[in-house]
């Protein structure tokens, strides 16, 4: 009988963890392991706090194959930001490095570290990086320390996710919260949003998770760095619009279109996936009409580190 293949997640709990960790366990000869801060974890690690000698130490007792590190934040401080995004994944490939030097490490970024890029253009793996938010530069601090690591290390560069348990650091968490909480107290009311003139590449956190496990299983080398987005460019009122139309909210949605921010700074997104595509025989499979269904139809939202 051929042992399971042991994989290990760390940042299970949040958003994009949760329903990686669900891709993955449904996978045939796999046995998964948890790694974060819950009690509920297999294993308990704070990437944020915990130095590389620790972890190689829990490493080399949890004997992974493969390992998947979800872990990061949206929001909060610069400390923070800077412990979790930046010196966690530099931390974790230094403890690889001693204790499990042939591992795949798949680690996810986000589109946020190109920061500004070409009106109707897609953005492929080589355009430089040029990130506008702390955010940003944290994840980009955080994929240079995995790609330069010399392990077998794939940074999937994903761009904005939407789904089932969408958390409320993000637009579509936040205003699926707040149409809720609207249709309770007054269903005909005004809700307030930013500027939603943006274009943006929404990507299915469930095809996300399908390309982390294309990428795990994928025997081949790797290029060190694949865009996971749907490869279309939409307005952010667009998703804003398909959500008013999944609740059934009869009320307005007001735009402050003065703000600035993030949308004002970064006007267009498109990912090139074409390199995700060629390597991993990866596709989407959900629309964004049907992301937002599930979005809304999802039991409540929650609130998760990406």
């Amino acid at each position: 009988m051929t042992d399971p293949v042991r994989i290990l997640v760390l940042g299970s709990t949040g958003y994009l963890g949760g329903h990686i960790a669900e891709r993955l366990r449904a996978l045939p000869g796999v046995r998964l392991l948890t790694g974060g801060r819950s009690p509920d974890d297999d294993i308990r690690v704070d990437l944020a706090t915990t130095s590389p000698r620790v972890l190689a130490a829990v490493l080399e007792q949890a004997a992974p194959d493969a390992v998947v590190n979800c872990a990061g934040a949206v929001g909060g401080s610069v400390l923070s930001l800077t412990e979790i995004n930046a010196r966690g994944p530099a931390m974790l490939c230094e403890a690889l490095k001693a204790a499990a030097p042939t591992v795949r490490l798949i680690h996810l970024g986000s589109a946020a570290e190109y920061g500004p890029t070409i009106l109707g253009e897609s953005t492929p793996e080589d355009a430089p990086a040029g990130p506008v938010s702390l955010y940003g530069a944290t994840k980009l601090t955080g994929t240079l320390a995995v790609t330069g690591s010399g392990l077998d290390a794939v940074v999937l560069r994903v761009t904005n996710p939407v789904g089932p348990g969408a958390p409320t650091a993000g637009l579509p968490g936040r205003l699926t919260a707040e149409l809720r909480t609207a249709l309770h107290h007054d269903p005909h009311g005004t809700i307030h949003v930013g500027n939603l003139s943006a274009h943006r590449d929404f990507i299915d956190v469930r095809d996300v998770a399908t390309a982390t496990a294309l990428a795990l299983t994928n025997p081949g080398p790797l290029p060190p760095l694949l865009n996971i987005g749907s490869g279309h460019a939409v307005p952010v009122r667009d998703l804003a619009h398909g959500l008013i139309r999944a609740s059934g909210f009869r009320g307005r949605i007001e735009e402050t279109l003065g703000a600035v921010g993030r949308s004002v700074a970064v006007p267009w997104q498109r990912a090139d996936t074409s390199l995700a595509a060629q390597e991993l025989g990866w596709r989407t499979e959900h629309t964004l009409d049907a992301s937002v269904a599930a979005l809304w139809a999802a039991n409540g939202v929650v609130r998760a580190q990406r």
